[in-house]
């Protein structure tokens, strides 16, 4: 690997891996709000979180 794609590789999973601490974090507040609704929201939360990951997978492998 030449240097511009290690750096691309790393920007990518910084990317991911502040997009999903964003979703936790999010999701955290909400449950705390209404903790009737959590599992919807833990759900959604899971099904987000796994599409931000198949993003970035995909952009490692373009990279």
């Amino acid at each position: 690997m030449e240097i511009p794609q290690i750096i691309g590789a790393g920007l990518i999973v910084i990317g991911a891996g502040l997009g999903i601490g964003k979703i936790g974090s999010s999701a955290m507040d909400a449950i705390a709000r209404q903790p009737e609704a959590s599992g919807k929201i833990q759900t959604a939360m899971l099904i987000a979180a796994a599409l931000i990951e198949g993003i970035g997978f995909a952009a490692l492998f373009a990279a």
